[in-house]
């Protein structure tokens, strides 16, 4: 599942590379409007013909994603990452079938990171008690809880999880970074 996300994540990637170039804030309205110049975006990549690309870029799936991902300043992400840091590695890997497989593992293994922060931590299900079972003499009543052992357990915890190093990336915003612009790179 990772690693089919990872393959979608990386053509969106290499698809949008260089699209906050031709963002363009408008700032006439008192809420700021953010606009995808299409047309120099294509022309730009020399991809004016493209019927796909130009499809894409019409959809209101595109038209989403210009507006949650185009104001400046906001939590990043891989994809952010992606598109700013790794043009050249996507580049050199274009003929290398090898290389490409193992980029895609790596995204897949910083995806489930991102969504199992602590895979330690296992979760155990409780069966549900079977009809009848509260009439069973054998059963023993429920313990009383000590309230100081419950306050030095919570008081371990707490300081184990503020030594330990944050394992998730946290939402703290910041400046997304541009990338290189359309015009370095042209696709085929």
């Amino acid at each position: 599942d990772k690693e089919v996300r990872a393959i979608f994540l990386r053509l969106f990637a290499q698809l949008f590379q260089g699209y906050r170039s031709c963002l363009q804030l408008i700032r006439i309205h008192a809420e700021p409007v953010i606009h995808f110049h299409k047309a120099a975006f294509l022309g730009q990549r020399g991809l004016i013909e493209n019927d796909f690309l130009t499809k894409v870029l019409n959809g209101m799936a595109f038209a989403g994603f210009v507006s949650e991902r185009g104001p400046p300043f906001r939590a990043c992400d891989l994809f952010d990452e992606l598109v700013a840091f790794e043009v050249e590695r996507i580049k050199a890997e274009e003929g290398n079938p090898p290389k490409i497989i193992k980029h895609v593992r790596e995204l897949a293994e910083q995806l489930f990171k991102n969504e199992n922060p602590n895979p330690h931590i296992a979760f155990q299900k409780v069966p549900r008690p079977t009809e009848g079972s509260h009439l069973r003499v054998h059963i023993l009543p429920f313990p009383h809880i000590n309230e100081c052992r419950v306050q030095e357990l919570l008081q371990e915890g707490l300081a184990r999880s503020q030594g330990a190093p944050p394992a998730t990336r946290g939402d703290k915003k910041c400046v997304v970074p541009a990338g290189p612009p359309v015009g370095e790179f042209i696709c085929s």
